[in-house]
């Protein structure tokens, strides 16, 4: 991590260092409908605002039907290409059904397994992305090496964003990291 980054980070984001993370299994598949784009760490700053900036302008002129109430937002990363560090990256919010998918958009489906939760918090809405990336960082680097699980599952990742994410005091998100138990654990 460059010097700025490190400063800025220490500055704008809770350390989360040594927390553990919540273990749950969802029950039901998680939908959503919105756009996806393919990636990588190099780029994914700056692809992540373009493609967030045209979704918001595309749900803007088109309705999203089957919107779950109280809303969700999802950012997901799938498909890793571990030879290329590509990824494909989706934003979209969360549905009760797929049915009924705008044609300008796509529908994904965050598949029922189990996953590491942890939180992820800026200590205000300007520190969201390095944030996002200290937890990444964390869970990846340093929980996963010396926890009972292994990195694994149809998606890598996801954040999900709901109301929690818009206080202006203490805001949140949780990051959830697909796992599997290690055996012997």
């Amino acid at each position: 991590m460059k010097l700025l980054e490190w400063l800025l980070t220490r500055w704008l984001v809770n350390d989360i260092a040594g927390v553990e993370p919540r273990i749950v299994t969802l029950e039901a598949p998680i939908q959503l409908v919105g756009l996806s784009m393919r990636t990588d760490q190099r780029t994914l700053r700056k692809d992540m605002t373009s493609l967030g900036r045209r979704y918001l302008s595309l749900k803007q002129q088109h309705e999203i039907p089957n919107r779950r109430e109280p809303w969700a937002v999802v950012g997901v990363r799938t498909d890793f290409t571990p030879a290329t560090g590509a990824f494909r990256y989706l934003v979209g919010d969360v549905v009760t059904s797929l049915e009924q998918v705008p044609a300008v958009m796509v529908g994904f489906e965050i598949p029922a397994a189990t996953y590491a939760v942890f939180p992820v918090r800026p200590k205000n809405r300007i520190g969201w992305g390095l944030a996002i990336a200290a937890a990444k960082r964390y869970a990846f680097d340093d929980w996963l090496p010396r926890s009972s699980y292994l990195a694994g599952g149809a998606v890598n990742d996801f954040e999900y964003h709901d109301e929690r994410c818009t206080r202006k005091r203490d805001p949140e998100i949780d990051l959830y990291v697909a796992v599997t138990r290690r055996e012997g654990s």
